[in-house]
């Protein structure tokens, strides 16, 4: 390990590298929030289905999950921070640049070659991310090592910050709704290397500390031991589920809404987004008054009755109230799930911190993601075939989707769902486009064709249309919204086993390490003053 590395930070270190991890998680959220704004962008250029664009984004938290767990076995007694982080911002560089090849791959390649650059793409996005992760959670927990949960709290709250900052360049220019200009997707999308450009500089210019763990001289078998513990397995099970109604629900929340309240989803997500990023930051005093665990407890609580809230509200004031509610129970899910497993199990270093969050991160990749996507499909399938089977059939996708192990279904196809809603005048553009540039896409061929054949005779058909397609897409992503509300109701149990597994325990109390030993001490919320 470097000099730089062993080096104990100063107080101002110390906020340095705490800006810096902020930053890093302000990069993943604008990427994360403009992502959530061009999805509609995606189906309607390239053809997606739901199913298609969730695995998209899936496949970029899965890419996330697998390098925190990665890396993490690197970060406290093999690379260590600095080395990994330049890492990080080596990754994000190469993300925008494949990325944003994506429209001449599809005029040249055709729509899978277009879906596999976008999901490489957002692929390496999510292992820079998760290179940072592997560092900035334990890199915080060491520099505030008796006050972990409150600043992992504040730490994070860079990740609303940074969906903050998506939301509004959404609002603002990303859809059809956009309120300045409806932008080619592929600026908002690149803005994001603004604090991936910050962040390099930061870290390329200051000392890092070793880990908690390693300054403590904890072997990397000790570290692995602590994987017996059945406490550390069940806080594992419960972060899966963080994982899928955190992330999961983030990633489409915005595309669900915008059927049912236009272009002020992205208002709707700034708002819980600015929920998420005042809370953090007084953590400490909450977990002071009622301990981790009762903090998630209630989180659940809340958590579970918003998504299903959502899932029901008809008027714009019962949405806001709704939105509201879920703001609140997924704020302090995540750092605070961290807190715990960095409280509990120190000598677990990087690793067990790593792991935690690669698991959140899979678990929204491989089921929240393709999951929620896979509900609203499915129950808007459902509605439609209701409403119109023989307009369902002119709409549905020509091939079956499928999640896991429910049944395949046509989803309805996005880029048919697109040339509907403006009539076709996208599908003009790009064929004006494809002509200028000398050939036309076999997929817009395609299109023109199913366009010729199945447009509405006269406007009043036309409204028609796009009012059952419509309701139908609506219904389906107020089902799926109701059905992830089961998620956080079995957290909220997991939860409460907890709270009563610790009362019969004592209470619960924060292991702290002190060289090669450890030693126990009754939970104090965090709050105490730094120690240098």
């Amino acid at each position: 390990m470097s000099t730089a590395e062993t080096t104990q930070p100063s107080h101002y270190n110390r906020m340095a590298l705490l800006i810096a991890s902020f930053m890093t998680l302000i990069a993943a959220g604008v990427g994360f929030g403009v992502r959530a704004g061009i999805l509609n962008d995606w189906a309607n250029r390239y053809g997606f289905t739901k199913v298609d664009l969730g695995t998209i984004t899936g496949g970029g938290l899965v890419g996330f999950g697998v390098t925190i767990i990665f890396f993490s076995f690197l970060a406290d007694n093999f690379l260590g921070y600095k080395k990994l982080l330049t890492l990080a911002f080596v990754l994000h560089a190469l993300s925008v640049v494949i990325t944003l090849a994506a429209t001449p791959v599809f005029i040249f390649a055709g729509k899978d070659a277009t879906y596999w650059c976008l999901y490489v793409g957002v692929f390496i996005f999510a292992l820079a991310n998760g290179v940072c992760e592997a560092v900035i959670n334990p890199l915080v927990a060491t520099l505030f090592p008796k006050q972990k949960t409150h600043y992992l709290n504040i730490l994070h709250a860079g990740w609303p910050a940074g969906l903050i900052i998506g939301g509004i360049i959404g609002y603002l220019f990303c859809g059809e709704g956009a309120k300045i200009v409806h932008a080619y997707w592929e600026i908002p999308l690149a803005l994001y290397m603004v604090p991936t450009l910050i962040y390099g500089i930061m870290v390329l210019k200051e000392a890092f500390p070793p880990s908690e763990a390693a300054a403590a001289g904890v072997t990397t078998k000790q570290m692995l031991l602590q994987f017996l513990s059945p406490l550390l397995l069940f806080l594992f099970f419960i972060q899966a589920m963080v994982g899928y109604v955190e992330l999961g629900t983030d990633s489409w929340i915005t595309n669900i809404m915008e059927n049912v309240i236009s272009s002020n989803a992205f208002l709707l997500f700034i708002y819980t987004s600015s929920i998420m990023f005042v809370l953090r930051f007084f953590a400490g005093p909450i977990v002071h008054k009622i301990n981790p665990l009762g903090l998630l407890f209630v989180c659940a609580i809340f958590g579970c009755t918003g998504l299903y809230w959502l899932g029901s509200a008809n008027t714009g004031l019962a949405i806001v109230a709704a939105a509201t509610v879920y703001g609140l129970g997924k704020t302090f899910f995540w750092p605070t799930m961290l807190g715990v497993v960095g409280e509990r199990f120190p000598r677990g270093g990087a690793i067990t911190m790593g792991v935690m969050g690669g698991i959140g991160m899979l678990s929204a990749g491989l089921l929240g993601g393709p999951g929620i996507g896979y509900k609203q499909d499915y129950f808007a399938t459902q509605k439609m075939e209701q409403l119109d089977p023989k307009l369902f059939e002119e709409y549905r996708s020509e091939k079956t989707k499928a999640f896991l192990f429910f049944p395949k279904i046509y989803a309805l196809d996005g880029s048919k769902v697109g040339v509907l809603s403006d009539n076709g005048e996208e599908l003009a553009r790009r064929t004006e486009i494809e002509e200028k540039e000398g050939e036309l896409s076999k997929e817009t061929i395609a299109l023109d064709q199913w366009w010729a054949a199945n447009k509405p005779a006269d406007e009043a058909q036309l409204k028609e249309t796009q009012t059952i397609v419509e309701e139908a897409n609506i219904y389906g992503g107020r089902m799926a919204l109701k059905w992830t509300a089961i998620i956080p109701a079995t957290m909220g149990i997991c939860y409460l086993i907890l709270v009563i597994y610790f009362h019969l325990q004592g209470g619960y109390k924060q292991v702290v390490l002190h060289g090669e030993e450890s030693e126990t001490e009754q939970y104090t919320g965090g709050v105490q003053g730094p120690v240098e």
